[in-house]
């Protein structure tokens, strides 16, 4: 069953659990789906927020509680991308509660590592993470609401399948573009700060 079969059967049920297991394209489908009246946009909101909150938690508690007994703890405490978090929770742990989500590759490992940092408690992570969920959640269910209706202007009417479709060229094109921008900032910094110090 196509993802688009799957939200329009069981609505605001896969979009929750789309936007705990997968992340963004769930979403923006919801969105999309909900221009179409498929889904209302509130339940789609509430949906992706309260998936992606509840996925958000879980992650929390392994990094603050389970992450010693993994056995690729190590390797993975050694990524770039978790030593990275870990800097920007300590400096500053709410604003990185709402950032992970929206930064390409951190949406998994961004809660485990603030689990782990240790530099956000339970309950202050539990707030932010609520109030980052819904952010996110009416961020991107806009984002397809609003494609959905450019779609419409653009072309009229079309056939959802063609929606789909579209809304997939244009969104790899822009992780594309997006993952190429990064990786040219990323190059620029690392010639800017020399050598790692030993």
């Amino acid at each position: 069953m196509a993802l688009e079969q799957l939200l329009t059967h069981y609505g605001a049920l896969a979009l929750f659990a789309g936007a705990a297991l997968e992340g963004e394209t769930v979403v923006i489908l919801g969105g999309l789906l909900a221009h179409r009246g498929v889904i209302g946009w509130p339940a789609a909101i509430a949906a992706a927020a309260l998936g992606s909150f509840l996925a958000d938690q879980l992650l929390f508690w392994v990094g603050r509680r389970g992450l010693g007994r993994l056995r690729s703890a190590q390797r993975l405490r050694e990524t770039v991308a978790f030593q990275r978090v870990s800097r920007w929770c300590a400096a500053y742990p709410v604003a990185t509660v709402f950032a992970f989500r929206f930064l390409y590759g951190l949406r998994t490992i961004g809660p485990i590592a603030i689990g782990a940092s240790g530099s956000i408690g339970p309950r202050l992570f539990f707030w932010a993470n609520l109030a980052a969920a819904w952010v996110w959640g009416a961020v991107f269910v806009a984002v397809g609401y609003n494609f959905g209706r450019a779609i419409e202007r653009l072309f009229g009417g079309i056939h959802a399948l063609h929606h789909v479709l579209l809304l997939g060229v244009l969104g790899a094109l822009v992780l594309v573009g997006l993952a190429v921008l990064l990786r040219r900032w990323l190059a620029a910094r690392r010639v800017k700060d020399g050598p790692p110090q030993p």
